[in-house]
């Protein structure tokens, strides 16, 4: 086939719709498992769908139907910007470097790639929003009819979005940092559903009229300004309406055109993997960073700055650590802003960075092997988990003070400080503790690749390394918690609770002494069960 014949869109976008569906295909016949969750998220997706259709139908005729499905539709097409960058992976065709080898052009291209965007789950999840949003907004035969062009427009809007954001970074996407993003995706919904439930609870305690100052500017914010258009036609506001339509109408061209022109830059452009790099005349040696001239010097310095290199550097333990870091904040902030929480949920932030320390030797995966060739001692094993607890109190500790300080101003309650927080460092010193006992106990492997925490075959030893030890630690807290209760009942023990901050401290540190100082000679002793343990999958 001739170069100008594949140029043409009749003859490109059947073929890359075709691809698409064999694509698709051929990913389900790759195993039973596969086919069972892509049928099950359907499933769940339809019903999704189909209980967003009715409830958008039912806000027919309400008065604040206008700002629940405008703001609907922003969120939405913030989720199809977003999407692409955290999974990369779930559609062959958003990489569009796959095709530069055939005669293909830019324009008959993008045509063709946004028709097969149109096939999958997310555009009929979109659809079924658009169409219950109009079908709840429009009244009277001109909104229905502008209905018809603005339903397929805020789609496109949508679809091209995404492609022109994934075409954009698709050169990010595909190297390390950019499997690091996908894997803070988890992150990212976290903080997203705990804004979600925030701003659901604040909508519930003051009713829907508090979207409409956002709805108003989100209305003319392509493409939530399509479905405003119908609105506005339904209000008599046609001059409104044709303006809205406008907005939407040129993003798509925007949108379209910047696409175009990343695609030929992909597709004329060398990348950097295929380009020499000069080398400088003179080389340069490395010295020590910052960080290392900051640690205590010998083994215990190296092992710290290795833990910290890998809580930056890896992807999975950067997502465990920066999921736990915003997390433990979270919860207790989000309580505390809608003035239902506790002080106590500060030690949420203590409780979530004193579980890094469960399956340390896990985290290494099979590079462990590197560090067991070191360790011919209980005196070793020792230094080795000492210089790791050490490493994580450097970000924990400081984080952990700082959240029950936060949270303490939120609710305006200084008189508890001191419980609070010398609770919080009884039980990170317990969660420590607990970790390195667990460690050497319970280890396991983590796969490198993929999204999965737990190696097929381990995931009971899992449950027990965390769980068991997060109940273990709580017992070896409860002695603080008994006191802190103590004192709080009896009517003359306030005046004693700031005992509760040094107390607190100190029995953290002896915590974690003696759970460092228990697992030492286990680990020395099963370091070959360890390694077998790590290294599996």
């Amino acid at each position: 086939m001739s170069a100008e014949g594949v140029g043409t869109a009749t003859s490109i976008t059947p073929v890359v719709v075709r691809l698409k569906l064999s694509l698709l295909r051929n990913g389900l016949r790759q195993s039973a498992g596969r086919r069972a969750v892509y049928v099950v998220s359907l499933v769940v997706v339809l019903l999704l769908a189909a209980t967003q259709l009715l409830g958008l139908i039912a806000l027919r005729g309400n008065e604040h139907a206008a700002s629940v499905t405008v703001i609907l539709l922003a969120v939405m097409a913030l989720g199809w910007a977003v999407m692409p960058l955290f999974f990369p992976s779930g559609d062959e065709t958003l990489d569009p470097t796959r095709l530069v080898m055939l005669p293909l052009r830019p324009r008959p291209l993008v045509r063709a790639l946004l028709a097969a965007s149109l096939v999958g789950i997310g555009p009929l999840f979109t659809l079924s929003l658009l169409v219950g949003s109009v079908i709840s907004l429009a009244h009277g035969g001109a909104a229905f009819v502008v209905s018809l062009v603005a339903v397929p427009l805020a789609l496109l809007v949508c679809v091209a979005l995404a492609r022109a954001v994934a075409a954009a970074n698709i050169r990010l996407l595909s190297s390390r940092k950019g499997r690091d993003l996908a894997v803070l995706s988890g992150l990212v919904i976290a903080v997203g559903a705990q804004l979600v439930n925030f701003g659901v609870q604040q909508i519930g305690s003051a009713g829907l009229g508090q979207l409409d100052p956002v709805a108003d500017v989100l209305a003319w914010v392509p493409p939530a300004s399509a479905v405003g258009a119908v609105d506005a036609v339904s209000e008599g506001s046609y001059g409104v309406a044709a303006a809205q339509l406008s907005l939407s109408a040129g993003a798509l061209v925007l949108l379209l055109g910047a696409w175009s022109r990343t695609l030929t830059r992909l597709m004329t452009s060398p990348d950097g993997s295929t380009l020499q790099v000069d080398e400088p005349s003179g080389t340069r040696e490395r010295t020590a960073g910052g960080l290392a001239r900051l640690l205590p010097g010998g083994r215990t310095g190296t092992v710290m700055e290795r833990s910290l290199r890998y809580a930056w550097r890896d992807p999975k333990t950067k997502a465990a650590w920066v999921t736990s870091l915003a997390i433990g904040l979270i919860v207790p902030v989000f309580n505390a802003m809608q003035g239902t929480g506790s002080i106590y949920f500060a030690c949420f932030a203590a409780g979530m960075l004193g579980i890094q320390m469960y399956n340390q030797f896990g985290q290494d995966t099979s590079a462990f092997w590197m560090v067991a060739m070191t360790i011919s001692s209980t005196r070793d094993a020792y230094v080795e988990l000492r210089g790791r607890a050490l490493a994580l109190l450097v970000v924990s500790l400081p984080y952990a003070t700082l959240v029950v300080v936060l949270t303490t101003a939120l609710l305006d309650d200084w008189a508890t400080l001191p419980e609070a927080l010398g609770l919080s460092l009884a039980l990170l010193g317990a969660m420590l503790a607990a970790g390195a006992w667990s460690s050497a106990r319970f280890p396991y492997s983590i796969p490198q690749e993929g999204y999965k925490n737990v190696a097929p075959g381990q995931s009971g030893l899992a449950t027990i390394a965390i769980f068991g030890g997060m109940v273990g630690a709580a017992l070896l807290c409860s002695p603080v918690i008994a006191a802190t209760i103590w004192l709080n009942v009896d009517s003359g023990g306030d005046r004693w609770t700031w005992l509760l901050l040094p107390a607190g401290a100190g029995y953290g540190a002896l915590l974690t002494l003696l759970g460092l100082r228990l697992a030492a000679p286990r680990t020395a002793r099963r370091l070959p069960e360890i390694l077998a343990a790590v290294s599996k999958g």
